[in-house]
C-alpha cells in the first residue's frame, strides 16, 4: 500500500523542504510545566496537609495528565502543496493546491478549517500562520494555485484576512528590528 497522498492521485510537488513551527517546542515546554506545576501544587498540598494516599496522588497524576491533552499545541508543518495539523495521537493532512474552502471558525479561540478535494481537513489557529510566515506561503502558494484552477469554492476572503494580518505582523517586526517602532 502507497503512501496517502499516492493514492489520491497526483502526489504533491517536493519542492523545497518541509517547514515546521518554529515556536511549537516552546509552547509543548509551556504545556509540560503547568501540568507539572499543578502536579506539585496538589501533591504539595495533599502532603502538607497529612492526606496523601496512593489513590488520591493517582488522581493528581491523572489531572495533570489531562490538562497536558487538553493544552499540548497541534504541531503544524507545510511542504510542497500540503499543510498538516498533528495532534499527540493523529495527523490531519490536506493538499493545499486542491483545497475546496476555507473557513474560520469562531468560538473561544479561533481557528481556521481547510478542506480539499478528497475530504482531508484540518483545523489550525491563524496565529501559526501569523507568526510563521513561512507557513502562510506555502499555505497561500497552493492556495492560489487551487483559486485559478477554479477548485477553491470558498475562503478566499478569510485568506484575504490572514494575508494582511502575516503583511501588517512581518511590516512590525521589520519596523522594531529596525529600531523605527
Amino acid at each position: 500500500m502507497g503512501r496517502r497522498d499516492d493514492m489520491r492521485g497526483e502526489p504533491p510537488d517536493g519542492s523545497g523542504e518541509a517547514t515546521n513551527d518554529p515556536e511549537w517546542t516552546r509552547d509543548l515546554w509551556s504545556t509540560v510545566r503547568c501540568a507539572g506545576v499543578l502536579l506539585a501544587l496538589l501533591l504539595l498540598v495533599d502532603w502538607s496537609s497529612g492526606r496523601l494516599t496512593l489513590w488520591r496522588a493517582t488522581v493528581w497524576f491523572a489531572l495533570a495528565g489531562l490538562l497536558f491533552v487538553v493544552l499540548c499545541p497541534d504541531r503544524v508543518s507545510a511542504g510542497g502543496n500540503w499543510l498538516a495539523s498533528r495532534r499527540l495521537v493523529r495527523e490531519r493532512r490536506v493538499r493545499t493546491d486542491l483545497l475546496v474552502s476555507v473557513r474560520c471558525l469562531d468560538g473561544i479561540s479561533q481557528r481556521v478549517l481547510l478542506r480539499d478535494a478528497f475530504g482531508g481537513r484540518v483545523e489550525i489557529d491563524p496565529e501559526v500562520l501569523v507568526r510563521n510566515p513561512q507557513l502562510w506561503c506555502r499555505l497561500d502558494e497552493g492556495a492560489r494555485k487551487a483559486a485559478a484552477d477554479g477548485i477553491l469554492l470558498c475562503g478566499t476572503t478569510v485568506l484575504r484576512q490572514i494575508s494582511r494580518r502575516v503583511d501588517r505582523e512581518t511590516a512590525r517586526a521589520v519596523f522594531k528590528a529596525s529600531g523605527l517602532e
